[in-house]
């Protein structure tokens, strides 16, 4: 059953989802070559806290950290450890936390110093994409839409979209229904109407879509060891049109209309 939110809730959905876009934007520049993952993910956590809120993933079904930190082709649930990060790593960070009742969660990835072309490439393809399937979060229209936009994007950049994992919907669980697919057919699907909050968040791979999940059961990787990528927004819609509630206030950055992506 799909939970629709009201404004209220919104706006206190609004209040955790910043919380993990502010961690988000402060662990960038802290992905740096010689920097340990575990120190990445003690930092996230020590931040959740200090901002009155908890880490949404710490022993979610198991999971044993705050901050899911996964490295070059690892596509998520990559778990922090006294892995150091080397020149030329592509990295994605996914996050979430829970405030009053509520959940935010969001993920970016990040070259750590100078990377190749293809990994340049590849980040900003997730971002873009992810920016693609908002602008067809209308009301009136159907989940599907999103999905289609954004494995439409992904694929004419020559790159490919991971079929095992989906966004979903977001509020007092970390994921409700709907299944937000990143591929399919448009006009499929729930209706979108006001009150649904997404966590939109295509992953995408530089090679084939094919996963295999690690002996550490979270890991995810692709198959053929190519890079992959993965940005995530948590997303309303509003009576306005599509809300990024997880993208820290700023001038024009709130509003879902398509960005330059950064490199």
């Amino acid at each position: 059953m799909i939970v629709y939110k009201t404004d209220e809730e919104i706006r206190a959905m609004r209040e955790s989802a910043q919380i993990v876009g502010r961690i988000l934007d402060e662990l960038g520049p802290r992905i740096a070559p010689g920097v340990a993952t575990a120190d990445l993910d003690a930092f996230a956590e020590r931040r959740c806290r200090e901002l009155g809120a908890r880490p949404a993933f710490k022993g979610y079904r198991g999971y044993p950290a705050s901050l899911c930190v996964s490295v070059n082709e690892e596509i998520i649930h990559g778990i922090p450890s006294a892995r150091v990060l080397r020149e030329g790593d592509l990295v994605s960070v996914d996050f979430g936390v829970l405030r009053e009742g509520f959940f935010g969660d969001a993920a970016r990835s990040y070259p750590v110093g100078r990377v190749t072309s293809l990994a340049e490439r590849l980040i900003r393809a997730a971002e873009a994409s992810f920016h693609e399937g908002v602008e067809r979060m209308v009301e009136g229209g159907r989940v599907s839409d999103i999905s289609h936009a954004i494995q439409a994007h992904v694929e004419a950049q020559g790159f490919s979209v991971i079929r095992s994992f989906v966004g979903h919907g977001i509020g007092h669980a970390l994921h409700e229904e709907p299944q937000v697919p990143n591929f399919g057919e448009p006009g499929r699907g729930p209706r979108l109407r006001r009150g649904l909050v997404l966590a939109i968040e295509p992953m995408i791979a530089a090679g084939a879509w094919d996963v295999e999940v690690m002996s550490d059961g979270w890991t995810a990787v692709t198959r053929d060891r190519s890079l992959s990528a993965h940005f995530e927004e948590t997303v309303a819609l509003t009576e306005r049109g599509p809300e990024i509630l997880s993208r820290v206030a700023g001038p024009g950055r709130a509003r879902a209309t398509k960005e330059q992506p950064h490199a």
